[in-house]
C-alpha cells in the first residue's frame, strides 16, 4: 500500500478510531479530584484555542492567517492536542496516555499531511510564503504581528465549534461519574 493510500485510510478512519480511543481511555481511566482539575484546565485551554481558531476560519474560501493562525498553521489541531492531553491527564492512567499518544501521532500526522497538500492546492499563491513563516503545529514563540482580522462569533457558529464544547463537557461528566463510582 502506498503512503498516500495509508494516509487516505487513516484520514477516513480518524473519527471512528477517535471514538474507540475515547472508549478505551474511559475504560482505563482512574480519575481523581486532582486529575479532574487538570482535565478542566487543559480542556478550557484546548477549547479556547479551538474557539479562537474557528472564529478566524473561512473554510475553503480564504487562507486563514489571522488570530492564532499567525502562530501555528494548525491551531484547531493544536487545540485538539491540548484537549487530548487534558483527557489523558483527567483519566490519570498510563494506558490512557498511551492510547492518546498513539492515536494523535498516527491519525494527526496523516491528517496534517493531507491538510497541507489541500492548502497548497486551494491557495497556491499564498500558502508557500505562509508555510515558510509559520510553524506547522506547535506555535512560534515570536510574535507574528498584529492580526488583520478580528474574531468572528458568527464563524464560531458557522464552523459548528460548539460541538467541541458539548463533547468536552460530556467527556468531563463521564470522567466525573467514573471518579465518583471508584
Amino acid at each position: 500500500m502506498t503512503d498516500r493510500k495509508v494516509e487516505r485510510l487513516l484520514y477516513r478512519w480518524r473519527v471512528r478510531s477517535g471514538l474507540l480511543a475515547l472508549v478505551l481511555t474511559l475504560l482505563f481511566a482512574r480519575p481523581t479530584p486532582r486529575s479532574m482539575l487538570l482535565f478542566c484546565a487543559f480542556g478550557l485551554a484546548g477549547l479556547l484555542i479551538r474557539a479562537w481558531a474557528s472564529g478566524h476560519l473561512k473554510k475553503d474560501k480564504e487562507l486563514a492567517v489571522s488570530g492564532p493562525y499567525r502562530f501555528t498553521r494548525n491551531p484547531l489541531y493544536l487545540g485538539n492536542f491540548v484537549l487530548g492531553a487534558g483527557l489523558a491527564a483527567g483519566a490519570w492512567s498510563w494506558p490512557a496516555l498511551v492510547v492518546f499518544a498513539v492515536y494523535f501521532l498516527l491519525f494527526y500526522s496523516a491528517t496534517i499531511a493531507r491538510e497541507r497538500r489541500r492548502m497548497k492546492e486551494l491557495f497556491p499563491d499564498g500558502y508557500a510564503d505562509y508555510k515558510r513563516s509559520v510553524p506547522l503545529l506547535f506555535p512560534s514563540l515570536r510574535r507574528a504581528g498584529p492580526s488583520p482580522v478580528r474574531f468572528s462569533g458568527r464563524l464560531y457558529i458557522v464552523n459548528k465549534e460548539y460541538r467541541a464544547l458539548a463533547g468536552t463537557v460530556a467527556v468531563g461528566l463521564l470522567l466525573l461519574a467514573k471518579m465518583l463510582a471508584l
